[in-house]
């Protein structure tokens, strides 16, 4: 019973940790974004503002187009958000459930393309992307997503293969074809996992800084963190500013988070069950 009970007690204790490392640093940057500059360059730091600046997030939009970037990361990433869960649930359930020759040799070659370092192929898409005009477009940035990358592909084959086969062969004895069963019977029963994919797409293009750097130079285009790295020279003498901003651009990363945090959970549940 007492060694249960400090069990207990040493989880409780590093969860607490693990979350004051994670809560302080957010905490210490919303406080840094409602000073004045004069606070925020005081020495030694003043940790809670003496009057809290609400304002600076009024001056963030002020000071750039922070609306259009805002607007040009919400079209990537939803483009992209929906690619990655037509294009890899497809090609999932393809190697989950169809046959078809060398499907094993296919799917480990799809996975070793998962350990090729993503600054390799920077290059290779460069060129390809300059023959087909879509430099400085907001294409390059998606339309990557619509073709199926293999971490989509291995999470959406393991959620289809942990599906009963007699949900398959039901839906086959009423005459559905493979293509009826994959959107009514497995995609509706995949849905934690698809929002799990739909949250790790989403962070990963909102967030993504280098390959915008690399297709973007017109400034109209930019997405909201290189808009943001943009405006750094505005920023000097208000850099509070910069640290406001950085807070808004994470605002429709909650959101989408709380959105489909049921299904994330889910999925979590799930795997720890089986």
């Amino acid at each position: 019973m007492r060694r249960k009970l400090l069990g207990k007690s040493i989880g409780y204790v590093l969860i607490g940790i693990s979350s004051l490392i994670m809560v302080v640093p957010f905490l210490s940057a919303l406080m840094n974004s409602l000073k004045t500059y004069k606070e925020y360059t005081t020495v030694p730091p003043r940790w809670i503002p003496e009057v809290f600046q609400w304002s600076n997030y009024a001056q963030v939009f002020q000071l750039g187009n922070i609306g259009g970037y805002t607007l040009n990361s919400v079209f990537v990433a939803a483009l992209s958000v929906i690619g990655a869960l037509i294009s890899c649930s497809m090609v999932g359930y393809a190697f989950a459930r169809l046959r078809f020759p060398l499907k094993s040799a296919l799917f480990v070659m799809v996975l070793g393309t998962m350990m090729i370092p993503a600054v390799v192929i920077i290059i290779p898409h460069f060129i390809i992307f300059n023959k087909l005009n879509m430099l400085d477009t907001l294409t390059p940035l998606w339309i990557i997503e619509w073709l199926a990358q293999p971490f989509g592909i291995f999470l959406m084959r393991q959620a289809f293969m942990n599906i009963p086969k007699e949900y398959e062969e039901a839906a086959k004895m009423e005459g559905c074809n493979p293509f009826q069963i994959y959107l009514r019977i497995f995609i509706p029963m995949a849905r934690p996992t698809l929002a799990t994919l739909a949250i790790f797409t989403f962070m990963g293009k909102w967030n993504e800084i280098l390959t915008p750097v690399i297709y973007l130079t017109s400034n109209e285009k930019y997405t909201l963190p290189i808009g943001i790295l943009s405006l750094s020279g505005q920023w000097t003498g208000n850099e509070q500013l910069m640290i406001a901003a950085a807070l808004v651009s994470l605002v429709p990363i909650l959101l989408v988070f709380l959105f489909a945090e049921k299904y994330f959970v889910q999925n979590h549940n799930m795997a720890g069950i089986k």
